[in-house]
């Protein structure tokens, strides 16, 4: 298993040498790198077209480390670790495609390092990117919970008993949601600069309409999958279709 350093962690990570520049891919939250990308075809995909890509377990999650102190996961170190896989694979530049937590760790990238990442794929989020966050922090009481058949919201629920399907270690997980970066704003997001595109599933709850969101970037492409909600997004075909088409600069 390849691993490499970041602000004093080690972290695994994937990775295929093919054409172009890389392709680093973000895992969603309660995820890791097997589940999200390998398991669910990307990995393939990928192979198949014989692009450049790497993948990482972000920090707290997957075969990387996973500190229990919510100073930790500070978006600026979450983008740090991105980074320090391109330096680590020797490139100046990569494209980021993240998904839900993985999402908002590449939007981050880009606004602070748009000639690093020149285009970014978005996916499982949407307008909803900016409504406030719930008082307190129930996705930690969740992942701190003893038993998790006595969480009463059915989306924390859900989120716990993936996070103990995967073997995830809650505490960490739970750190992660403690930490306390300022939302993003449609100010800061209209300011983007680099090629990007938002992909969300019709019926996802959590993302809202992903149209409404690239509306507020300049020239960001959107694509909305039928039928799919929050969770069936990420193996969906045509969010497959729309990333490769945007990778090589044929999605309209």
């Amino acid at each position: 298993m390849p691993t490499f350093a970041s602000d004093g962690l080690t972290l695994a990570y994937d990775h295929f040498p093919g054409e172009g520049r890389p392709v680093i891919l973000i895992h969603s939250f309660t995820s890791n790198r097997n589940e999200n990308w390998r398991r669910l075809g990307w990995y393939g995909a990928f192979e198949r077209k014989r692009i450049h890509m790497a993948a990482l377990d972000c920090r707290g999650h997957g075969d990387s480390a996973k500190p229990h102190d919510p100073s930790a996961y500070t978006r600026a170190k979450m983008v740090g670790d991105i980074v320090a896989l391109l330096d680590h694979l020797g490139s100046e530049r990569a494209d980021l495609v993240g998904f839900s937590m993985g999402a908002r760790i590449a939007l981050a990238c880009a606004l602070e390092y748009p000639k690093r990442f020149p285009l970014v794929t978005l996916g499982g989020i949407g307008i909803k990117l900016f409504e406030p966050r719930a008082p307190g922090y129930p996705m930690a009481e969740a992942m701190e919970a003893a038993d998790p058949d006595a969480i009463a919201d059915p989306m924390l629920r859900s989120f716990r008993r993936f996070a103990d399907e995967q073997g995830e270690d809650r505490l960490a997980l739970a750190a992660l949601t403690r930490s306390n970066d300022a939302p993003f704003t449609r100010d800061e997001i209209s300011k983007l600069a680099v090629e990007t595109l938002v992909v969300a599933g019709s019926r996802d709850d959590l993302a809202g309409d992903p149209r409404a969101l690239a509306a507020l970037i300049p020239g960001a492409k959107a694509v909305t999958l039928p039928g799919c909600d929050h969770f069936s997004a990420i193996p969906h075909a045509l969010f497959k279709a729309a990333v490769f088409d945007f990778l090589d600069g044929t999605l309209e």
